[in-house]
């Protein structure tokens, strides 16, 4: 079995890491590092003092590094994390995701035998306070079937052929090294930016519903707004991935089988404030899309992550 490491960045963390911590230490397959890229000491340092039995002390292969809020990077900070690391594989994860049982780490490197397979992605399930059209979209997006999507299925698949989330991948290291990493500078969508350029390298993105993670968020319409802005500028500034792939088509489906389902299952009322908040979805992706025609100000205004445009 190859040895893995696990590549966490963390943001004002509360208690539920350690849980995180706990979990992926008690895996099947245990990793050989775990290594927290953690924005803002100050946040650490009050978790800490908050918990002077500091939990991860009776683990000896956890690495912390600090980095100021300005340096943050989707992808350069992960690429930091990247070169704390020495193993074949490694697992790119968030703070609030949570693994599902005891197999995650195992199940996702089985997809490694492999080797068309560049990077291999989990389940998410949603969380118990999840909403419905939160909840509906975990089955969406997340299938009951594995998948292994290359460049040939773009034609069928369209954007979802690129489609990965760091919230629970697992990459190659070999195949990390020669595609370059990470984008060095990116606003959002880091995970799927790499995907497509392996993918258009030859290589496979495969999804293992086996391994899987809790994980979901009630997102307000203004969030959706933000996410789905800065959504729009990753893929504007990456036309070498996006330029050639129609990327609204899946979103239509979507709501259109969202929509089906809350009248399959008595729920018609709740169909307006759904319809609402795919407009502010759908807003905030065209704006984003056409973020340069926007003064810097509007920029900053409608993005989630600030600190990108300063």
């Amino acid at each position: 079995m190859s040895t893995v490491d696990v590549i966490i960045p963390t943001y004002k963390p509360d208690y539920s890491l350690f849980t995180l911590i706990d979990d992926l230490e008690k895996q099947s397959l245990r990793p050989s590092k775990i290594i927290i890229m953690n924005t803002e000491e100050k946040y650490w340092n009050d978790l800490n003092e908050n918990n002077p039995e500091n939990p991860l002390k009776k683990y000896d292969n956890i690495i912390i590094r600090h980095i100021k809020k300005a340096e943050f990077d989707h992808g350069e900070t992960r690429n930091q994390g990247v070169l704390l690391s020495d193993a074949e594989l490694f697992l790119m994860m968030t703070q609030d995701a949570f693994p599902k049982d005891r197999m995650l780490l195992a199940n996702l490197a089985k997809a490694f035998a492999d080797t068309d397979v560049a990077a291999a992605y989990a389940r998410q399930y949603p969380k118990s306070d999840c909403n419905l059209a939160e909840r509906y979209s975990r089955k969406f997006n997340y299938p009951n079937e594995p998948m292994k999507k290359t460049q040939a299925d773009v034609e069928k698949l369209g954007i979802k052929t690129y489609f990965c989330s760091n919230v629970c991948a697992m990459y190659r290291r070999d195949v990390y090294n020669s595609i370059g990493g990470f984008t060095h500078k990116t606003i959002f969508n880091e995970d799927m930016v790499y995907a497509g350029n392996a993918c258009q390298k030859g290589y496979a993105i495969m999804y293992v519903p086996e391994a899987g993670v809790i994980h979901s968020h009630n997102y307000s319409c203004k969030q959706q707004f933000h996410r789905n802005f800065d959504l729009g500028v990753s893929q504007t500034e990456h036309p070498e991935i996006f330029g050639g792939i129609k990327s609204e088509t899946e979103g239509k489906k979507m709501v259109r089988q969202t929509i089906e389902h809350f009248r399959h299952i008595g729920k018609a009322y709740m169909i307006p404030h759904y319809i609402v908040m795919c407009g502010f979805r759908w807003m905030g992706y065209k704006l984003g899309r056409n973020y340069k025609k926007l003064p810097k100000g509007l920029r900053i205004a409608f993005s989630l992550n600030k600190e990108y445009w300063l």
